[in-house]
């Protein structure tokens, strides 16, 4: 195990381009492009007829469980996943939480908010950020690790999660960005039979409703329940349910694995237009609409794309990675090419 220098945990990617306006093309915030769609749009300004009453959200919960093949009472919709993580921190006992980094940082942040005592096993570069079960401490008794992870880019194994869990630990992996993946051939999100897991999901990046905010989480009926006691009252907006709802119809499913093919095919176009450059290294083999890359001077190259209209993810706040490295989301083709030649300059610019 080792122990990385302190980061911003806070720090997040739409900082990068927050008060742009259109002034940045954005590679720094996960979401997918031209999103939400038309039919979904529709859908939650219908659901604006509904807000004079309560949030209902049995509707969405069925819908939820049905698209995962589970029972109603393993789901619980939340105020996105970050909603999950604060809960999780607050109403689930940790004598020794560890988080598998480098990963999204709320998890740790919300667990240090909550007065935990936060361990980090870092993963290693030059084993391609790919995770061994037997790196985390086996009386850790909660473990948090994202599937497939930001910002690495690592799809790792089920099997090697499912090692993760055993009795009397409860191990939450965090799978926001698992339907970008063709198939989801490694969620553990409709396993049962999984002592003491909790599969985290998130609508924001797929279907673009960042704003909305509304994910849920999966787990064992009693963890479900002693979240849901931790929730305020009606804690999911109505819009936001609906949008839930209309998200897990087959449909949307559909959709969504279309997109996640398209995603591959110009994550593949990314990699190569970085192959290019003989400075550049990308981590791989990549499996989420974002790639992480490591170059000398990422800094100052950060600053010069900025300054060459494209905003991308520093990579320093993110425990276990440091200076030298940046995020890239996935984009159509075009964008693509069009960062290239802006990389192109900016490193030559140095």
């Amino acid at each position: 195990m080792h122990i990385s220098p302190e980061p911003d945990l806070r720090h997040h990617g739409d900082a990068e381009v927050r008060g742009m306006g259109d002034e940045l093309t954005d590679l720094a915030v996960n979401v997918r492009a031209g999103t939400p769609p038309h039919w979904l749009r529709e859908r939650i300004a219908a659901s604006v007829d509904t807000l004079a009453a309560y949030p209902d959200g049995r509707a969405a919960r069925r819908a939820v469980a049905a698209r995962h093949g589970l029972p109603e009472e393993r789901v619980l919709l939340t105020a996105g996943a970050a909603e999950a993580f604060v809960l999780i921190a607050r109403a689930l006992p940790a004598r020794r939480p560890v988080v598998v980094h480098p990963q999204f940082t709320e998890p740790e942040a919300a667990l240090r908010d909550a007065g935990h005592s936060v361990e980090r096993v870092v993963l290693d570069a030059a084993d391609g950020f790919r995770l061994d079960p037997r790196a985390v401490p086996s009386d850790a008794d909660l473990v948090v690790v994202g599937n497939p992870t930001n910002p690495t880019s690592v799809l790792h194994p089920a099997t090697a999660l499912a090692r993760l869990a055993r009795p009397g630990r409860t191990l939450v992996v965090d799978e926001a960005f698992m339907d970008a993946v063709p198939g989801e051939g490694e969620s553990l999100a409709s396993r049962t039979d999984l002592p003491g897991l909790v599969v985290l999901r998130s609508l924001t990046k797929t279907w673009g409703l960042a704003g909305l905010r509304v994910g849920y989480v999966l787990a064992s009926p009693g963890t479900i329940a002693r979240l849901e006691r931790a929730q305020p009252l009606w804690p999911v907006s109505s819009p936001a349910l609906a949008a839930a709802e209309a998200c897990s119809a087959p449909p949307a499913l559909a959709e969504a694995a279309h997109a996640a093919h398209r995603i591959a095919s110009d994550r593949a176009h990314l990699e190569y237009r970085l192959s290019m450059f003989p400075s550049v290294t990308v981590c791989s083999p990549a499996a989420g609409p974002f790639v992480l890359i490591r170059l000398p001077n990422a800094t100052a190259i950060r600053s010069r794309l900025r300054g060459l209209g494209f905003a991308v993810r520093r990579g320093d706040t993110f425990p276990g990675l440091g200076p030298d490295y940046l995020r890239l989301a996935v984009r159509d083709r075009t964008t693509t090419d069009r960062f290239a030649e802006a990389l192109e300059k900016a490193l030559a610019e140095g």
